[in-house]
């Protein structure tokens, strides 16, 4: 069987290995060709840079041809059917695939969604199920339907989370997990043992694009809230407040629990020499251990505090 993967960023690397790894087997599978997006300005510099899976395949000095069309339109089908493909294969590509593309595929598309579907369809479901304090996520491999992240399941693992996860760990969780899922539903389509489940659609919930200005903290609320919302926007926006006319990222902290203050929201109380720089907020205070200044290298809270020592009965925000 003849594959067409598609993925853009890191968390689908490991997928796009192994089937690397089993095109150079005898095996029941073999990685035709990786669809990705253009390449695109990146860091300072804005100089144009290959996403993610283009890199990692160029790295494994792979010899399997890469595509990287603005529009999946009449030339980028020409191109593909070339290939003569048999399934799709689809994790963290943010395109939608059109009745035309999706035709040059006789075994079907499938598509690898980080959540335990129908919860938490859409484009961020990972930092999703960390702003909202779930217990556990997991994976779904489904099959590509008309409308987003509403195919019938194939197959779906769950994962337990602790609380302490960021969107940055998680993934790395997910993309690994993701890989090893991958045999399971690529020989059962082969061996016919599969049997796609519909989803029950009236228990689906959405997650949304996330913007930098998300990364903003309201020291309104409680520590839990401001916690949950570091975790879940590192490495992307990042979480940030202004000491001043200085723009101060939040980078790891914890929330603890003080009861009523009457201290105001956003106020620096002091330390704690086990854990941080403490911050009042809406409810709880919060222990900050990490933090930077934009421009400035990120720094622990003791070394922070040695050049900033007068932040200390200061107020953010």
């Amino acid at each position: 069987m003849r594959i067409l993967f598609v993925g853009c960023p890191s968390i689908a690397i490991p997928s796009l290995e192994f089937l690397i790894s089993k095109s150079n087997e005898s095996g029941n599978f073999t990685l035709a060709g990786l669809l990705t997006n253009p390449d695109s300005p990146k860091g300072r510099s804005s100089k144009h840079e290959p996403t993610e899976c283009a890199a990692a395949l160029k790295k494994l000095n792979s010899d399997i041809k890469v595509f990287k069309f603005d529009k999946l339109d009449a030339n980028a089908r020409e191109q593909i059917a070339a290939l003569k493909p048999d399934i799709l294969v689809s994790f963290a590509y943010g395109k939608f695939f059109g009745p035309k593309f999706l035709a040059l595929f006789p075994k079907g598309a499938i598509n690898i969604h980080p959540s335990l579907l129908p919860k938490y369809r859409g484009p961020t479901p990972i930092p999703a199920a960390i702003i909202n304090k779930e217990a556990q996520t997991g994976i779904t491999f489904q099959l590509l339907a008309d409308e987003m992240d509403c195919g019938d399941i194939l197959l779906q693992e769950i994962i337990p989370l602790d609380g302490r996860e960021t969107t940055a760990s998680l993934s790395e969780t997910i993309s690994k997990k993701a890989a090893k899922m991958m045999p399971l539903v690529l020989d059962g389509i082969i061996e016919g043992t599969i049997i796609p489940q519909p989803q029950n659609h009236k228990d689906a919930t959405y997650c949304s694009l996330i913007s930098k200005e998300d990364g903003i903290i309201n020291w309104s609320h409680s520590a839990c809230e401001i916690d949950a919302r570091i975790r879940a926007f590192n490495p992307w926006p990042l979480t940030w407040t202004f000491h001043g006319d200085l723009q101060l990222f939040i980078l790891k902290a914890q929330a603890l629990n003080n009861g009523e203050s009457t201290f105001s929201p956003g106020m620096v109380l002091g330390k704690d020499k086990e854990k941080g720089i403490l911050i009042q907020t809406g409810s709880g205070i919060l222990a900050v251990t990490e933090l930077q200044y934009k421009t400035k290298k990120a720094l622990n809270w003791k070394d922070f505090l040695n050049g900033v020592p007068k932040i200390i009965g200061e107020k953010l925000g």
